[in-house]
């Protein structure tokens, strides 16, 4: 039996889009933010045939605040993430010498990813909340149909 759900890149896309703008909603960061497109990527599941596996990964970042307004973002996921369907995983000190703040949490109805982490930026750098946010691995509908 196939794990992998069939399903189409443009839908896996635009759901990760988004929970990716809900995600930036909830921050209440209203100053800049850096948002690629969300890309393809090949899964890496171990098995013979990973190459037809794929995820969408989302990576921005937001920035342009101080730390007091970072901070304040990240209390917002933490407190709006459960009313958006998101278990928090974890949320604490991500074990750098800066001791900054992560979040992990994991979508409870399509159980993509976020990895959220709020960079100080006391290593001279501006404080910035960096975002990874990916699909489950899934095949590409055309991919099922073919076989």
């Amino acid at each position: 039996m196939d794990e992998l759900g069939a399903r189409s890149v443009a839908a896996v896309k635009t759901e990760i889009s988004e929970l990716s703008s809900r995600l930036f909603d909830a921050m209440g960061i209203k100053d800049k933010a850096m948002e690629p497109e969300p890309s393809v990527q090949p899964c890496d599941s171990g098995e013979e045939d990973s190459g037809e596996s794929y995820r969408i990964r989302h990576p921005w970042s937001a920035y342009g605040a101080g730390n007091d307004v970072m901070e304040k973002g990240m209390a917002n996921l933490r407190q709006e993430f459960p009313d958006q369907g998101w278990k928090i995983e974890k949320a604490g000190d991500d074990g750098s010498r800066n001791k900054n703040m992560q979040i992990l949490a994991v979508h409870t109805k399509t159980l993509s990813q976020a990895e959220i982490t709020w960079l100080k930026g006391l290593d001279g750098h501006e404080p910035l909340i960096e975002v990874n946010l990916y699909s489950r691995c899934f095949r590409s509908a055309s991919d099922s149909e073919q076989r």
